[in-house]
């Protein structure tokens, strides 16, 4: 029998662990569509928190208010203690890095020029030289920003996120459309950070990226956080240690398919079919049987560990990287 995976619960902050970033009851609207949804958040100092979710999940506009870029229609932003429009934004934003998802750099200055305009925002932080040996781009230093490949320009745009040296670090989808030598680039310069006892706070749609970096994820549909945990607690909320995808000549019918032996979940996307399943060596004879039984032939079968991914389509129907 099919069963539906819950929402993770909000967990309780322990009294030694201190809250780096909290919001409450967050919400934001443009004209009639509501971008985000009464969101309650809290991210512990010291850890990277993903933030995941399709395009128009409500991921950007979240981090755009936590940032003091977009101000709320309702609900309550604590960062690092303090509050925006507080009388100390200027304070405030020394302690913080961000780095948009989209940065428009100027082209015709160098990478070093890039740097050195950034740190004379501060009055603290780290030297030019330092971040640009953090970002790994030394041989780079003198080149214009505008002959810079993809990778080069993302690692430039944390740089300038990081020349203040910040206690909280915003990524905004940091490596979309990156290759994945150029990827694995940006994910070093992440883990570093936090190995030097920093916090960020991750959006993304890469499932690889979340559960390499992130101590905790979020995931967020239509404006509200549908789960939340520990990438291997939200996996194992699915109940099931792999996944079944399969295409037929034939359709089947729901019911058959979820009261298979050892099947938890069917997802049905067009002529594709996906199971999650707690025994994969009971389900899948049990499923070819099935399929023979009904007179039709399989077109594709693939079978996979249960992800992030996976957990997504659980809770919503959808995959999330669709809009």
């Amino acid at each position: 029998m099919a069963t539906q995976t819950s929402p993770v619960a909000l967990p309780v902050v322990p009294a030694t662990q201190q809250v780096a970033l909290r919001c409450s009851g967050l919400v934001k609207r443009f004209a009639d569509v509501t971008a985000v949804n009464g969101l309650d958040l809290e991210v512990f100092a010291g850890e990277c928190f993903g933030l995941l979710g399709p395009n128009g999940a409500g991921k950007t506009t979240t981090v755009e208010i936590l940032e003091g870029l977009t101000p709320a229609d309702e609900g309550a932003v604590e960062i690092l203690g303090q509050h925006w429009n507080a009388g100390d934004d200027r304070a405030l934003r020394e302690r913080i890095g961000v780095q948009l998802q989209e940065t428009q750099l100027a082209e015709k200055v160098t990478v070093v020029e890039t740097l050195r305009l950034f740190r004379s925002f501060y009055q603290r932080g780290q030297s030019v030289d330092e971040v640009i040996q953090t970002v790994a781009l030394e041989e780079k230093r003198n080149a214009r920003v505008g002959k810079l490949s993809g990778g080069q320009k993302q690692r430039l745009a944390v740089a300038c996120a990081l020349v203040s040296d910040p206690e909280l670090l915003f990524l905004d989808e940091p490596t979309t459309g990156l290759d994945p030598q150029a990827r694995l680039s940006l994910w070093r310069v992440v883990e570093n950070f936090r190995a030097g006892g920093g916090t960020i706070l991750l959006t993304t749609h890469y499932m690889e990226e979340a559960t390499r970096l992130c101590d905790r994820v979020a995931i967020m549909d239509h404006g509200e956080i549908i789960a939340l945990g520990t990438p291997s607690e939200l996996i194992k909320s699915l109940g099931a240690d792999q996944i079944i995808e399969f295409r037929v000549t034939n359709g089947l019918a729901d019911d058959v398919l979820t009261n298979l032996p050892a099947v938890n979940h069917l997802h049905k996307r067009g002529d594709d079919y996906s199971l999650t399943v707690a025994e994969i060596g009971v389900a899948l004879p049990a499923l070819l049987a099935e399929i023979k039984q009904q007179g039709s032939e399989l077109v594709t079968l693939t079978t996979h560990q249960a992800t992030l991914e996976d957990v997504f389509v659980s809770l919503t129907g959808r995959m999330l990287r669709d809009g």
